[in-house]
């Protein structure tokens, strides 16, 4: 009776899983069509704005048409536009490289994306070259240099140099203040100031965007990936073997100790209410039941690591997707980064490099890459050795240890000896 029950559950609960499945199946099949209809709805709307308000011309922040408040206006909705198309067409080839779809009309709506896309990524590296070249004049922070070719479409020659390279025989501060004071006096000043502040503000948005997706992208790659794809074939695969539970000793070790632990709980809770000890049926009637509640949730666990490992295999492989198809955007954030880092006083240089030395090669350190590492053997479904780990903790610490001392000795002393002798002074 019992056994029956049991069946039926087992089969109400598989029918559901399919249930989910196809709704799943369902929901994958369409995402290729939804994204690019997003991407091209969004194109769309950069044609009308378009059409309707600068006569079919391109969308410029030096048209005289219309006044300043107007043009950021619009200048919000094409940068958001232009942002949606992106990502919508990120996620429009990777389904599609999934499921290896292809439809005639996906080639017409691709026609119109990249006709728009055309034309403002060639802005987009005008606004470029315009940031290059605005950071080698008055926008320049004191220690940042980006050199580039004259040809925009040949983006991947240009490079950052490092400031150290850069030696003369008066300080630079004293150049860039007679270059100040010269701008400043010239009839174009405000609205080369203006220009340039457009021009940061473009960088900041681009370098934020980019910092984001960086972000995201694997995320959504990796839990995405897990639920729809990974997660369904692993659990197809294994289906309900007990032999398969665990997928280590560790795990085996941690259900039995659940299981004494859930014993000693009955006797407890019988003595506590000073009921009669429960029969020996009853006992191992509630023992079964937790046994099989046991076992699925070990089952989930394990299910979850396999799934893991490959999910996060696709995460990297869109990493670096997104890092290949954005030599620009690496180009603009690498100089973002250099301003910000630059751009601080010597006091929080030098608190930045004690906070993160403390963190990752002080004295408290280690217990910090314990607990990462378990939670990493945790995630991969690999036991948590600990002859290994502390072996990495012994190493790998140390070496980095050693890199940074390198780095402070070898650039930070010319970068900034300033910074250099408030970090000794705060050491102390």
């Amino acid at each position: 009776m019992k056994m029956s029950l049991l069946y039926r559950n087992m089969g109400l609960i598989r029918q559901k899983s399919q249930q989910y499945l196809q709704t799943g199946k369902k929901w994958l099949r369409n995402r290729p069509d939804k994204a690019l209809s997003q991407a091209y709805e969004a194109a769309c709307r950069i044609k009308n704005i378009e059409t309707e308000q600068f006569n079919g011309q391109k969308i410029t922040l030096n048209s005289a048409k219309y006044t300043e408040n107007v043009m950021a206006y619009w200048q919000v909705s094409l940068n958001r536009d232009l942002m949606i198309i992106q990502l919508k067409l990120a996620e429009f080839h990777f389904y599609s490289f999934l499921l290896n779809k292809s439809k005639s009309v996906f080639v017409e709506k691709l026609n119109l994306i990249d006709e728009v896309r055309a034309k403002y990524s060639l802005e987009n590296e005008d606004n470029h070259n315009e940031i290059i070249s605005v950071s080698e004049s008055s926008l320049q922070t004191n220690h940042d240099k980006v050199n580039h070719q004259s040809d925009s479409s040949h983006i991947e020659n240009m490079k950052v140099n490092p400031v150290f390279n850069k030696t003369g025989a008066f300080p630079r501060s004293i150049g860039r203040m007679f270059n100040r004071i010269t701008a400043d006096f010239s009839p174009q000043a405000e609205e080369q100031f203006l220009k340039n502040f457009q021009i940061s503000r473009k960088r900041t948005r681009t370098a934020v965007r980019f910092l984001a997706m960086l972000v995201i992208v694997p995320i959504l790659t990796q839990y995405l990936s897990k639920q729809l794809l990974v997660l369904p074939v692993v659990k197809r695969l294994r289906g309900e073997n007990l032999s398969q539970v665990f997928l280590n000793h560790e795990m085996e070790e941690e259900a039995i100790s659940e299981l004494k632990t859930f014993e000693e709980k009955l006797k407890f809770e019988s003595l506590i209410r000073q009921a009669p000890l429960l029969t020996s049926e009853v006992r191992e009637q509630k023992v079964k039941q937790e046994v099989h509640t046991i076992a699925k949730e070990f089952r989930e666990k394990s299910n979850n690591a396999i799934s893991n490992v490959f999910a996060d295999i696709l995460s990297l492989i869109g990493f670096a997707w997104v890092i290949a198809t954005s030599k620009r955007e690496v180009i603009i954030v690498k100089s973002f980064i250099d301003d910000v880092i630059y751009g601080l006083s010597d006091s929080a240089k030098a608190f930045l490099i004690i906070l993160f030395t403390d963190i990752f090669v002080g004295f408290h350190s280690p217990h910090g890459w314990e607990v990462i590492l378990e939670g990493f053997a945790e995630h991969m479904g690999l036991p948590a050795n600990r002859s290994t780990i502390f072996l990495f903790i012994a190493t790998f610490p140390v070496i980095l240890n050693t890199i940074v001392k390198y780095w402070i000795f070898r650039y930070l002393s010319r970068l900034s000896p300033s910074a250099l002798a408030t970090l000794k002074e705060m050491d102390e």
